[in-house]
């Protein structure tokens, strides 16, 4: 029944560069053999939505062309109208990263756009929240179910009398005892969990909930100077479990009378820290959302702000691309240098960055990691890039940064929160109901039919650029608006208007012992 809908439609296609010999096919549902397009080209057999056919005869080991640039090789022959599966491609080797062109194509400063504001939190060290949030943090995941009890006595009973307030987070995790507490490695998730309590969107008002036996000592995960910010489970003042809790909470009211003094202020565009990540993607995301969220970008960069995107494995195969961009010679061999300790990382653990692609990757018409780079560095934009951050650090520069983290959409969001992101853009091909308690995240369909099916879970569609209803900068002005007003809570994103959100996934490479 779909084929036959589909085959009513006029078959249309998406060929990205002029260099391309494969194209994907727009029409929902796929197109049946026989479909001529307006080119002439006749499919010989069926091809999914997004999924790519030849528009040429591709001779066995040649190049296969996406984006302008080799996806892979093919196996066997293929013939013009044909499916070009996964099957039938021999994905290519990575980029050799001490042969990368670094600075060579630096773009020219893009033109201030000014006049843009959000109502936004703006705390003493200056930074801005775009929600107002108590957050406490752990030192070790004895002390989960004390402090998710806790929270929830706080939420009823607290809360209520803090209407500025927006909520309380328990800032969870799975680290801190039996750790290689000294390993090289163990500065990522003890470098995050220090950043994350510094999130603008806590407001600056730090408690952490310690069991007092853990080797990550709770002083670590306190600024210098605070004295006050640490409870421990195995003090010996404390007369039984009634009696922590109540010290949770009389810590946590302190900090919630503090909060409830912050309200809303307009801020300048350029205090925004917005993260970009992709997950769930597809053959559409580097043709419609992430082109729309790349432009959004530009303007955000224009505007004074800082943006930063992420996920290694998924710019790997594109590094090429981004090193020509990077504003100096430094930033460029940053790049490399985390690009070369992932390589590193993966080989350690006997996988390669080919594991990267998901099942729905390739059922949306990815064929390899290859072509899911291509799409995916595309949210990046167009601007210089001007800093890139080791997994977990605090950013501290404007304008497009690489935050070097794994793919894993929960790692990439808790990194991109220790970071200092404020509002994520999350785009989707697949569909995902993934969402962050600690910062709003606005989700971005790649296709209109995901965005008709889940109204209720997608707050973005970019999908009428690929049927020529709205073009790339329409799009990325429309979603740029939207960040705005996400960002001054005027508009509240489907994740946050159900509450479903993921837990904080720290990135932990170092040994357990």
């Amino acid at each position: 029944m779909d084929q036959d809908v589909a085959a009513k439609e006029q078959p249309r296609y998406i060929k990205l560069n002029a260099r391309d010999n494969v194209a994907i096919v727009v029409n929902d549902f796929g197109l049946p053999a026989g479909s001529r397009f307006a080119c002439g080209l006749t499919l010989r057999a069926f091809v999914p939505q997004g999924h790519k056919t030849a528009l040429v005869d591709i001779g066995q080991d040649q190049p296969i062309i996406r984006y302008g640039e080799v996806i892979g090789h093919a196996l066997a022959p293929i013939l013009a109208g044909e499916w070009v599966d996964e099957a039938r491609i021999r994905m290519p080797e990575a980029p050799d990263l001490d042969k990368l062109e670094i600075s060579t194509a630096v773009p020219a400063p893009l033109p201030p756009l000014e006049g843009f504001t959000f109502e936004g939190f703006r705390n003493t060290d200056g930074s801005v929240g775009t929600k107002n949030i108590l957050g406490i943090s752990s030192s070790v995941q004895c002390v989960k179910g004390t402090m998710e009890y806790a929270v929830k006595r706080i939420r009823t009973e607290l809360l209520p009398k803090y209407p500025n307030v927006d909520d309380v987070v328990p800032l969870t995790h799975a680290y801190g005892c039996g750790v290689a507490i000294n390993a090289p490695d163990a500065v990522i998730p003890i470098r995050t969990l220090q950043n994350l309590a510094l999130n603008p969107n806590f407001g600056g008002e730090i408690l952490v909930i310690s069991l007092g036996c853990e080797k990550l000592a709770p002083e670590r995960l306190v600024p210098e100077g605070i004295s006050d910010a640490i409870v421990r489970m195995q003090d010996e003042a404390f007369d039984g479990f009634g009696a922590i809790v109540d010290a949770i909470m009389t810590q946590a009211e302190a900090r919630l009378k503090i909060l409830n003094k912050r309200t809303r202020e307009t801020c300048p565009a350029a205090d925004l820290v917005i993260g970009l990540q992709c997950g769930g993607s597809d053959a559409f995301s580097g043709v419609t959302a992430n082109p729309a969220l790349g432009f959004a970008a530009d303007l955000l960069v224009r505007a004074g702000a800082t943006v930063m995107f992420s996920e290694v494995t998924e710019v790997r195969d594109a590094i090429q691309l981004l090193t020509r961009r990077a504003i100096n010679e430094d930033v460029g061999r940053a790049l490399v240098r985390e690009m070369a300790w992932y390589d590193s990382y993966l080989a350690r653990g006997g996988a390669d960055r080919s594991a990267n692609t998901t099942p729905g990757n390739k059922k949306g018409g990815l064929a390899n990691i290859v072509e899911k780079s291509l799409g995916s560095i595309v949210k990046s934009g167009s601007s210089a890039i001007t800093g890139v951050l080791s997994p977990g650090q605090k950013a501290t520069q404007k304008g497009m940064l690489f935050a070097a983290t794994p793919a894993s959409d929960f790692i990439c969001g808790t990194l991109q929160l220790a970071s200092g992101m404020t509002l994520q853009v999350f785009t989707t091909g697949r569909g995902t109901p993934y969402g962050l308690a600690a910062a709003p995240v606005i989700k971005v369909a790649t296709r209109t039919e995901l965005a008709r099916r889940w109204k209720d879970l997608i707050d973005f569609d970019a999908g009428g650029i690929a049927t020529g209803k709205k073009t790339i900068e329409e799009t990325g002005w429309e979603l740029f608006r939207l960040i705005l007003d996400v960002a001054s809570g005027r508009t509240k994103p489907w994740s946050d208007r159900w509450g479903i959100h993921n837990d904080l996934t720290l990135f932990n490479p170092a040994p357990v012992t």
